[in-house]
């Protein structure tokens, strides 16, 4: 039993480590051959990233793209692969900043209802997707790309003046309204460095409650159960598609929290340059952090030093897209790394089957021979 839990941490720790490994090495080539220094603009990225007011930019990024990807390791582990959170966190951005605006409450309460009002649109906005799978058999990646789609339009309509939005005097932008500052979640001020939004602790928080349900419960049981295999998890008496609704609102209604950070800590409103693909990222994060909570931690700060630090680039004179050129190289690694993590442990637990064979016959022989 020893063994197996040595090889499994080696194996889990190997996956990732390749995966960035490869990605570094493959975006050095890829700099090296458009006639970039490979060093250069890597080393400026680490220096930007021991700037105080860039590690403040840094950890708020990170509790975003953590909601998210909890959001999508969620599904991952029912088997289902949410690739609709980026229109699940938008939408329920859009909607709840338009309660929150339209709404003053005492300060808890509105904070609240801001919240709620998030989860709520993402897990009905999932939801969707899991009641067509559960009930039609429909993927969940087509449905959850359609509804991406549907939500970019519907955002784009609801937040026209003659609807549900508000166009600022003497600007093209168009905004949902300003939240009230008894809607604003308190953030810790780190005086000239900036403020860490207060929820992002709470993203990090909700880790350690995404640990305890999915493994110290009987529903996280049933959910992973129900992922390994729906077939032996109904011989259990799970109802395998209640699971799948069940799990695409809860993922749903984690995804719709991703806007929360942002929403509450800094913009207090909805609008057109509200920030776009943090679902796309969630993913991959979810996949380099192997659904770990600790994992998926690392995972969102490294993606979140990759953005902020290539920021700075064009300043020295690079592009700063080397980030993006980064976090693509990093998706491949981890698809192509994981699968050879994969069979390698499957051979590996192959030879020691056969070696634990082979020496239960050595033992049987030695016993016919001394008798």
């Amino acid at each position: 039993m020893k063994t197996f839990d040595k090889d499994r941490l080696m194996l889990a720790i190997a996956g990732p480590l390749l995966a960035l490994v490869s990605a570094f090495v493959l975006t050095m080539i890829v700099l090296a051959a458009t006639g970039i220094n490979p060093i250069e603009p890597l080393s400026i990225m680490v220096e930007n990233g021991g700037y105080e007011d860039i590690q403040v930019l840094i950890v708020n990024q990170a509790g975003t793209y953590y909601l998210a990807a909890l959001a999508v390791a969620i599904g991952f582990r029912m088997n289902l692969f949410n690739i609709g959170v980026d229109g699940q966190y938008r939408l329920a951005a859009m909607i709840s900043a338009v309660v929150g605006g339209a709404i003053a409450l005492p300060g808890p309460l509105h904070i609240l209802l801001i919240v709620l009002v998030a989860m709520l649109t993402g897990a009905f906005w999932a939801g969707i997707a899991g009641v067509l799978k559960a009930k039609r058999g429909v993927s969940e990646v087509v449905s959850t790309i359609m509804l991406n789609a549907i939500a970019t339009s519907l955002i784009a309509w609801l937040i026209l003046p003659k609807n549900l939005g508000v166009q600022v005097e003497g600007s093209n932008d168009l905004t949902t309204g300003e939240i009230a500052q008894s809607g604003w979640f308190p953030a810790l001020s780190l005086g000239d460095s900036g403020e860490i939004y207060g929820f992002t602790f709470i993203a990090f928080a909700l880790g350690v409650v995404y640990w305890f349900v999915l493994n110290r419960t009987r529903f996280g049981f049933d959910l992973r159960a129900s992922g390994a295999s729906e077939s032996a998890a109904a011989a259990s008496g799970v109802d395998s598609k209640k699971m799948i609704i069940t799990a695409m609102l809860i993922s749903g209604a984690v995804a719709g929290l991703s806007g929360m950070p942002v929403l509450l800590g800094e913009s207090h409103t909805y609008t057109l340059v509200f920030p776009v693909g943090v679902g796309f990222t969630g993913i991959t994060i979810a996949l380099l952090g192997r659904n770990s909570p600790i994992g998926i931690f690392f995972a969102a700060l490294l993606m979140a030093f990759i953005d902020k630090a290539s920021a700075g680039l064009d300043t020295a004179g690079y592009a700063k897209e080397i980030g993006t050129i980064m976090k693509g190289l990093i998706v491949i690694a981890v698809v192509v790394s994981y699968e050879l993590i994969r069979r390698y442990g499957i051979r590996r637990q192959q030879q020691k089957v056969g070696e634990e064979l082979a020496a239960g016959h050595a033992m049987k022989t030695e016993k016919e021979v001394a008798a």
